[in-house]
């Protein structure tokens, strides 16, 4: 805001302000002159700072008659010049104060004479430290694990119109996403699931040779790949690969208030977004788990035959003597379980998306770190129910 006593034209012509003291006994006059506005306040701030500092009188008058324009910036400087003598005990008047100025000085007087708050912080200490951050960390599992049964719960009703009982269940958006998080996946899968029986079938080999037990290598790499391997690969490779882009798509939604739209149209956001994908996640997660164990044995079975010496039918013969049904069956009962884990981690984290682009990296970032972590945690309970029932 700028307030002129001349018209406008006087703006490009008036003189760079300037400020004159003159103490005359227990009186000092401070005359003020030019144009007391922003882009020249840095010539004159510490004159003024350094007038605030003085003594030798007991009163003061600050005289505006020279002043020619006057905006927020200088205002700001003659009411701390004014607050800064008045703490010292001294009386100050301000004379040749334009009408027009009023209400910029009632509005910058009351901001430079607020009292200002000292806040004192005491940084707590490393043993404190540590258990707020635990304390943090127990409640946003508690905030995630509602948000996660709420999303759930949503999911498990359907996608359904507002005050409709019609089923918004949509087949179409269903293959859709089987044909992005399944048949896309498929070739990333084959190829990691295939190396890692590789490796495996490998590195046991190279330890039994020194007990002459290599043919066991088949029954390592079958059990291992069967029970935990094959479905612990293929649900951490899904939760990089699909369990990002759910988080990106929802979160990119929300970014942009898609979501509310739904929710003003009488759609459930959570129904129409969420659904398809988690059905598809339960339906490809198995498939591709049983692709995975299928390439894993492949590579192994490759990597014997050249590296023991041990062929395609021996490997078989012994598989068969080694592994049962129940073996490919504990692989395959957790893939449903860690499909969900990673369609609703995912989808909570696409929830919690902000309105920034920096929100949606964090929050796709903390989607596949949580999803993975989560996913080695339910397979090693699995393992350990397993084993109570000797399964």
């Amino acid at each position: 805001m700028l307030t002129d006593r001349a018209n406008n034209s006087s703006a490009s012509t008036a003189a760079a302000p300037h400020v004159d003291l003159s103490i005359d006994g227990d009186r000092a006059l401070i005359t003020l002159a030019g144009a007391w506005t922003t882009r020249n306040m840095r010539r004159v701030d510490e004159q003024m700072r350094e007038i605030g500092r003085k003594n030798g009188f007991s009163s003061a008058v600050i005289d505006l008659s020279a002043v020619q324009l006057l905006d927020t910036a200088g205002t700001w400087l003659v009411e701390r010049l004014r607050t800064a003598l008045e703490k010292t005990g001294k009386e100050v008047t301000i004379q040749g104060q334009s009408a027009s100025w009023s209400a910029l000085f009632e509005a910058v007087g009351e901001a430079a004479t607020a009292p200002e708050e000292i806040v004192h912080v005491d940084r707590p200490s490393m043993f404190t430290s540590f258990f707020e951050w635990i304390g943090r960390r127990v409640y946003a599992f508690r905030d995630d694990f509602i948000m996660s049964m709420h999303i759930l719960g949503a999911t498990i009703r359907g996608a359904q119109m507002k005050g409709s009982g019609r089923s918004g269940i949509r087949p179409a958006a269903i293959v859709h996403q089987l044909e992005s998080m399944g048949i896309g996946a498929v070739p990333v899968v084959v190829l990691m699931s295939t190396i890692i029986g590789a490796i495996i079938a490998q590195q046991g080999a190279f330890q039994l040779r020194y007990f002459g037990a290599e043919i066991f290598v088949v029954d390592l790499v079958g059990i291992l790949v069967l029970r935990e391997i094959g479905v612990l690969l293929t649900a951490i490779m899904i939760a990089g690969r699909s369990g990002s882009a759910i988080t990106a798509e929802i979160g990119s939604m929300k970014m942009r208030e898609e979501t509310d739209a739904l929710t003003v149209i009488g759609l459930n956001p959570v129904g129409v977004l969420v659904f398809p994908r988690l059905v598809a996640l339960v339906i490809a997660l198995p498939l591709l788990t049983i692709i995975s164990d299928f390439t894993a044995l492949l590579g192994a079975s490759m990597i014997t035959w050249a590296y023991s010496g041990i062929s395609p039918e021996a490997f078989l013969t012994r598989l068969r003597d080694a592994i049962d049904l129940s073996s490919y069956l504990a692989g395959l009962i957790k893939a449903p379980f860690m499909a969900m884990i990673i369609g609703v981690m995912a989808s909570v984290e696409g929830m919690k998306v902000g309105g920034s682009a920096e929100s949606l990296g964090q929050r796709v970032t903390a989607s596949v770190v949580k999803s993975i972590f989560v996913v080695i945690v339910v397979d090693g309970i699995f393992a350990i129910f397993y084993a109570s029932i000797n399964f």
